[in-house]
């Protein structure tokens, strides 16, 4: 917006009101807080806080899950190697005890064991007694029965002829070398047999050496070697077919054969001699890694398993650990990062609602600074604009003597001088608005009705460049002003608005109701309404803001501004009973702000009355009282009202005056006789005691009230004269409207000559 100026300018972005060198001592400027910085980087933090301790603790759990893993697996191959060397020292004893047991019977057919069978069963007790694994050595005639035993002598009626580890070696089969788990008849306990067959001279089948191995053997050992019954680990000693042999840890019904088509039993069908899978156990459906090797040539694997769910179970409690000890920390640090957001926030909140507080405790403190300045400069206007209208009143009374008396060839000479005197009044209006001298006719006003109304104004002053937006708040407070002058105020800041945005751009009124607080340190009190007009232009510069409301000062062209615009705001305002506050910054417009009393503060201020006037003597000329201290205009109205047919009496101030008035009175008691004056007209300011309000005050107070026209350049006391019944004109009056209130009371007076009062 500009103040009057033909130029663009731009502000700091503190600045609120006219500016002054005072205001960095009472409002030092505060350094600027980049909040969102400071935010983003307490963001950065938090996130930081999260994802790293989150991405170690991930890394971490996976790089421990997969050494466990490792870890089992490496334990599992080891295992299973020492339990394949015991499988193989077992088997190679059986076998080495099953050569012995050929050898011992070599060239004796069935009949001739069994005729030895005494000595041959000490010796096979003997053989087979050494060996806790051995649970009972027997040889099996051709047909399958037995015929000698370690275990019995005499030996049972026992045969074997229809088993599968008797046909299968008979047949010549490797896998049957090594029987399946059974109740052995022989051994009387569970038991598998190891057997090789017995070959007559030529060579032909001639019954089979077996030795029953004991699998609870088996368990005792990989009992010993897994270490105990908290092992996570499995042995299992099995058939290449997939039959199970022994398997720890044992329990009853457990499954005599692995399951078939797993990575297991599908490693030992084709043949691997050792490797390492994963798999589901059968026993307890769990999990495992499992290593294997076979026990060496013989149709036997051994396998150990490692159960995942003792990997995971582990791993869950490293991981709880890993997680409690590296997030408890981290949370602490998150609440930490979290309250410094909200402080963060609070702290941000806090400044800005301080440096709107500054701002405008700044902008208040600074009109109000500026209006006490405009006070002093006020007088010194209001003084010359006083004088000016006397001047005016002078000229416009000759100029009317001029036309009643006729002027033959100086019509437009005298309609120049006319012309030059409205443009007079004009100025004087406004010099006397500045200097806040001028009467306002205050009214109650709401804004949410009437600024709508405004609108059409306001377009034709901002131009069709420029859009007018109005946001008015809701049940926003009626307004105790003078229209009249909030209509001109509000033209003026557009018109500036209008300079300063060539190119168009947008005007914004927003309405909203305010309060001050005597707290607050404000210089004003109490209920407000807040009319904020803003543009979009590009502002003001320090030096321009500083002057903004200052009177005659203007940036604009020769003849293009009179510099009284902001300053009629700025005064309106403060004779209003408020503030006006300006803020501008460069590239960002600028935003005049006037504060106006909520009409309920505002006391209602009766019109004036129609003068009462009971006592007349007059039906053709006025008897008027003249109260004038300018003598030039004391002659120049004298002569007029006594062209209009008037009878003037002329005195210089009020108490010459009252004087006359009193001794007019004391004249009446004595005789009877009415007063002598039918109206006064009297001036405002005048030199004496007494000025024209105390006189039109003291003869109202008279028993035969006199009608009274007060008249005035400027009316200081303008609520004290709108108390009284009195009609007050603006100098320079328009002489047609005086001889219309004349003739109006000549009217008046005739008509309480014909019907006088009872």
């Amino acid at each position: 917006m500009k103040t009057d100026r033909s130029e663009p300018s731009t502000a700091s972005q503190h600045a609120a009101g006219p500016a002054s060198e005072d205001d960095e001592t009472l409002f030092p400027v505060v350094p600027e807080q980049n909040f969102h910085v400071r935010r983003m980087t307490l963001i950065a933090l938090l996130i930081a806080a999260i994802v790293l301790p989150c991405v170690y603790v991930t890394a971490m759990a996976f790089s421990d899950l997969r050494a466990r893993e490792a870890d089992a697996t490496d334990l599992t191959l080891r295992t299973v190697r020492v339990a394949e060397e015991h499988a193989l020292k077992v088997f190679d004893m059986n076998e080495a005890l099953d050569a012995r047991v050929v050898d011992l019977v070599q060239g004796l057919d069935d009949a001739g064991i069994r005729s030895s069978e005494a000595a041959i069963h000490e010796k096979l007790r003997i053989m087979g007694g050494g060996y806790p694994q051995v649970a009972a050595v027997s040889i099996f005639g051709k047909d399958g029965h037995l015929i000698a035993s370690s275990r019995f002598y005499p030996t049972p009626a026992v045969s074997i002829a229809t088993r599968d580890d008797f046909t299968g070696i008979r047949d010549g089969k490797v896998l049957e070398h090594v029987s399946k788990d059974m109740m052995g008849q022989v051994a009387g306990g569970l038991v598998f047999n190891t057997g090789v067959a017995r070959r007559a001279a030529d060579g032909s089948f001639d019954g089979v050496v077996s030795v029953a191995l004991r699998p609870v053997y088996f368990n005792e050992f990989y009992h010993e070697l897994l270490g105990g019954n908290d092992s996570p680990m499995t042995m299992t000693l099995s058939r290449t077919d997939g039959a199970v042999l022994a398997h720890y840890p044992s329990a009853p019904g457990q499954p005599t054969s692995l399951a078939q088509h797993t990575a297991l039993t599908d490693a030992l069908a084709r043949g691997d001699r050792a490797g390492v899978v994963r798999t589901q156990s059968v026993f307890d459906k769990d999990n495992l890694i499992v290593a294997f090797r076979r026990v060496g040539s013989y149709p036997v694997y051994v396998s150990c398993g490692y159960r995942t769910s003792a990997i995971w179970a582990a791993w869950y409690r490293h991981l709880s650990v890993l997680i409690l000890s590296m997030f408890t920390p981290s949370i602490v640090l998150w609440c930490v990062i979290w309250l410094s957001l909200r402080r963060l926030g609070a702290e941000e909140e806090a400044w800005e609602r301080w440096q709107a507080e500054a701002s405008m405790r700044r902008s208040i403190e600074s009109a109000y600074r500026q209006s006490r300045k405009m006070e002093a400069l006020g007088n010194l206007v209001g003084s010359v604009a006083h004088d000016f209208n006397n001047l005016l009143m002078i000229v416009s009374a000759n100029v009317q003597i001029a036309r009643r008396r006729g002027a033959p060839g100086l019509d437009r000479e005298l309609s120049a001088i006319e012309r030059a005197l409205k443009n007079g009044q004009s100025l004087t209006r406004q010099l006397l608005g500045v200097a806040r001298k001028q009467p306002l006719r205050n009214e109650t006003l709401a804004a949410e009705h009437w600024l709508p109304s405004c609108r059409e104004l306001l377009c034709a002053s901002l131009g069709a460049k420029i859009s007018l937006v109005m946001d008015i708040g809701t049940e926003v407070w009626p307004m105790r002003i003078d229209v009249a002058e909030l209509e001109l105020a509000l033209i003026n800041i557009a018109v500036n608005a209008r300079d300063a945005m060539p190119n168009g751009g947008r005007f914004t009124v927003r309405a909203a109701n305010i309060t001050f607080r005597p707290e607050d340190g404000f210089p004003l009190t109490g209920d407000f309404v807040q009319l904020s007009l803003e543009d979009t232009g590009s502002g003001m510069p320090p030096e321009v803001l500083a002057r903004a409301f200052e009177p005659l000062f203007t940036t604009k062209a020769k003849g293009m501004g009179t510099g009284l615009g902001l300053p009629q705001v700025f005064a309106f305002c403060e004779r209003s009973g408020g503030l006006a506050a300006i803020d501008s910054a460069i590239g960002a417009g600028t935003s005049v702000r006037l504060y106006l009393p909520r009409a309920a503060a505002v006391q209602e201020i009766a019109s004036p009355a129609e003068p009462d006037v009971e006592d007349t003597s007059m039906t053709h000329g006025l008897r008027i009282l003249l109260v004038e201290d300018n003598d030039e205009v004391a002659a120049g109205t004298e002569a007029l009202l006594q062209m209009m047919g008037h009878q003037v009496t002329c005195v210089f101030n009020a108490d010459t005056a009252l004087r006359l008035f009193d001794d007019a009175r004391a004249n009446r008691l004595g005789a009877g006789e009415a007063l002598p004056f039918d109206l006064v007209i009297s001036d405002i300011h005048m030199p004496g005691d007494m000025n024209g309000i105390d006189l039109a005050e003291a003869v109202q107070s008279f028993e035969t009230r006199l009608p009274v026209i007060l008249v005035t350049g400027y009316a200081e006391e303008l609520d004290r004269a709108r108390h009284v019944d009195a009609r007050v004109l603006s100098k320079p009056f328009d002489i047609a409207l005086l001889e219309r209130l004349l003739q109006d009371l000549q009217r008046h007076l005739a008509q309480h000559s014909a019907h006088p009062a009872d």
